[in-house]
């Protein structure tokens, strides 16, 4: 059995604070939420880090990659959408000086699932 990230559950409710405010707040909200995670993460669990990387999508989206495979992107509109962190995403890349870096992402919505309100 994986033991689960101290920072799942405070994910959980930083999707739902986010989906309860208005969409033209969400990625900044959503961001906040985050960094707090990692810092709380961080100070409490240091054996079981729990990081984000943030990027501005192609069309005007925030797109949040996790450290397991799975990114939250936030739509122009403020819409929420669950994402695999490389299926779901049209990506061209950066070499230099022997790293590897992402220099675009497109996010493609037709693949990915959409969180809304419960």
């Amino acid at each position: 059995m994986h033991p689960v990230s101290p920072g799942e559950a405070c994910l959980s409710e930083a999707i739902r604070q986010t989906l309860a405010a208005p969409p033209a707040q969400r990625a900044a909200l959503f961001e906040e939420l985050v960094r707090a995670i990692e810092g709380t993460v961080s100070a409490t669990c240091p054996g079981h880090p729990w990081t984000c990387q943030i990027y501005d999508g192609l069309d005007g989206s925030r797109i949040f990659r996790g450290g397991i495979g799975t990114s939250l992107v936030i739509d122009p509109d403020g819409r929420l959408w669950r994402a695999r962190s490389y299926e779901d995403f049209e990506t061209t890349y950066r070499i230099e000086n022997n790293a590897c870096e992402i220099e675009t992402l497109c996010p493609l919505y037709a693949q990915m699932r959409q969180y809304l309100p419960r």
